[in-house]
């Protein structure tokens, strides 16, 4: 693998793997490609730097000439109204996927996450349940998948969904004590999602190995991927900062999103 494309490479979680993502790939010397409509700054070693606009399809379609494999983390990260994650989140992920099926390129690894289920009681479940997503966010996540499905069926491409649950330093209240994704684990488990052989399509839980986790772990073996860390270290510190038991939000995995009134970025962005 010589080059893999970084999709919203700007944000919390591309921003991590830009710092973390080659200690785990086979071949260190593999050129990492960075894309965002936000600026990245100046290419460091090893690094490309384009920027493109995922609602562009012959933007998107132009940074893809060349890659191997595509981490495509770009997209609204929250709940926003429903022409906004229309847009960007479902219209982008298409672009996405036809550029790289157009352009060759073998594996996409996706951004997929837990507001796919989020309506979910508190228990374990694996990613083989119908899903329930519990926003327009949710749902757009559901689309990536599904599409990435016909995309391995219609054509050679192959596709791993990561369903991240909670990317954060470190736990900052009791939710993330099941839902924790580290940095370190992150940059591991998509390192496996676009280099693991023998693997079509897959979902797999984003997260690390966290004791009190909500997600089932198969397909995790699939990849290689061993996480390092849990959540449980932070337990002491966490355990006790929660809301009201008795409200929705703390029973249902996907926390604040669940509430109907809950809008996310709507009205606080252009």
């Amino acid at each position: 693998m010589k080059r893999i494309l970084l999709t919203g490479a700007a944000g919390e979680i591309g921003s991590a793997l830009r710092d973390g993502l080659r200690a785990f790939l086979p071949n260190p010397h593999t050129t990492l490609r960075l894309t965002d409509v936000r600026d990245l700054g100046p290419a460091r070693e090893g690094e490309e730097v384009m920027l493109a606009d995922l609602t562009d399809f012959q933007a998107v379609r132009g940074v893809m000439d060349g890659v191997d494999a595509v981490i495509h983390l770009g997209g609204i990260p929250n709940e926003h109204t429903y022409e906004h994650i229309r847009d960007v989140n479902i219209d982008g992920t298409y672009h996405v996927l036809e550029a790289a099926r157009l352009s060759g390129v073998r594996r996409v690894a996706f951004a997929s996450s837990i507001h796919t289920v989020g309506n979910y009681p508190r228990e374990v479940i694996g990613t083989d349940v119908p899903v329930r997503p519990d926003s327009y966010y949710g749902v757009s996540k559901v689309f990536g998948e599904a599409l990435g499905r016909m995309y391995v069926d219609r054509s050679y491409l192959e596709f791993v969904g990561v369903r991240i649950c909670s990317f954060q330093a470190q736990p900052q209240d009791a939710r993330h004590l099941s839902t924790w994704l580290s940095p370190r684990d992150a940059a591991q488990l998509f390192a496996r999602a676009v280099t693991a052989p023998g693997v079509a399509y897959l979902i797999v839980a984003g997260i690390s190995g966290n004791t009190r986790r909500w997600m089932s772990p198969e397909g995790w073996d699939i990849l290689g991927y061993v996480p390092q860390d849990d959540a449980e270290v932070y337990a002491a510190q966490v355990q006790d900062l929660h809301g009201n038991p008795a409200d929705v939000t703390e029973q249902r995995q996907g926390g604040i999103f669940v509430d109907p009134a809950y809008i996310g970025l709507a009205g606080k962005e252009p």
